[in-house]
């Protein structure tokens, strides 16, 4: 998921922006969506969608393909939520039977489309509450002639409740999501207990559950929600600890304190960005995976390193 920058939006003003500036679906549209008024299930959505008109190639590849390649699901009130009854048929979207990798968050559509070039035997779903992100992804699917690749519109965790059938997919992806900094938003943070829970739902026994952000303190969030899952098992439990520890670079080069999310120009003195977590000085922890080899270098990533923040990887198998 795209990272954003913090919003004052309320949730009610969230509502309000998820239904004035697009049409009605064609689907039916009940009420009693949460995800409306900015919660889901109780808890605040993740997500303030900014951006939804289309223009230029963006419409175009829009009006012209989407009934191809955008599932079509039925919504509650808002133009992201998904009715509870709805349940997705991947063997008959895509028209066989075959691993399928779900990437929550898809942003411009590049990890998914790359990942679906490489590997044309397996089928994603991506899934993104930016519209004009899933044009492109759209677009990329039409010029690279993918038939392994869908976009949906949706809340993720309505997604992994009650659209993906339990025990469907293959790998879960979630890279770069929102770190919502401020301490009075981390409620807001995707990976939180309950969504590992409809994650483990989602997932099939040895399923894989990948995680990356470029913020240290959502790091060692997601790491302490992950742990405290009974069905997730580390598959890097104890490695790159101490020194080797990415954390422990980060603590030691004070990098987070001084750059901020772009790189800092010449001639500019970089300022605090106030968004780093408590320095503990060693992370004796460790359980950081290698970087996945499967994940393209996106402009977005690059922008992290040039800025000089490391990246964190995660990845958490189904038990």
């Amino acid at each position: 998921m795209s990272e954003t920058p913090d919003s004052p939006q309320t949730p009610a003003a969230e509502a309000s922006a998820d239904t004035s500036q697009e049409p009605q679906s064609s689907r039916p549209v009940t009420p009693g969506s949460q995800a409306s008024f900015g919660t889901y299930r109780g808890r605040p959505v993740s997500f303030v969608r900014r951006g939804t008109r289309l223009q230029g190639r963006r419409q175009a590849a829009w009006e012209e393909h989407a009934e191809r390649w955008a599932v079509d699901v039925p919504r509650h009130i808002a133009n992201t939520s998904v009715h509870p009854d709805y349940t997705f048929d991947a063997e008959a979207e895509f028209g066989r039977k075959a691993p399928l990798i779900v990437e929550i968050g898809s942003g411009l559509g590049d990890a998914a489309c790359h990942a679906a070039e490489e590997n044309p035997d397996t089928d994603f779903l991506a899934v993104e509450v930016y519209t004009p992100g899933l044009a492109n992804t759209i677009i990329k699917i039409n010029s690279r002639g993918l038939s392994n690749v869908r976009v949906v519109e949706a809340n993720a965790p309505e997604v992994l409740a009650t659209m993906l059938p339990a025990g469907s997919v293959t790998e879960l992806w979630v890279f770069f999501p929102d770190p919502w900094h401020k301490s009075r938003h981390h409620k807001r943070r995707l990976i939180q207990p309950e969504f590992a829970e409809l994650a483990a739902k989602a997932l099939k026994p040895g399923g894989l559950f990948r995680i990356a952000t470029d913020w240290s303190n959502y790091a060692v969030h997601v790491r302490e929600v992950l742990a405290g899952a009974a069905d997730f098992e580390n598959m890097h439990d104890g490695e790159r600890s101490g020194p080797d520890s990415p954390l422990t670079q980060v603590w030691e080069s004070g990098v987070e304190a001084l750059v901020g999310g772009a790189p800092v120009k010449e001639g500019r003195a970089p300022v605090s960005t106030e968004h780093t977590g408590p320095n503990e000085g060693v992370d004796e922890a460790g359980g950081w995976a290698p970087r996945f080899d499967g994940r393209i270098l996106t402009s977005f990533e690059g922008k992290a390193h040039e800025a000089g923040r490391l990246v964190f990887d995660l990845c958490y198998r189904r038990r």
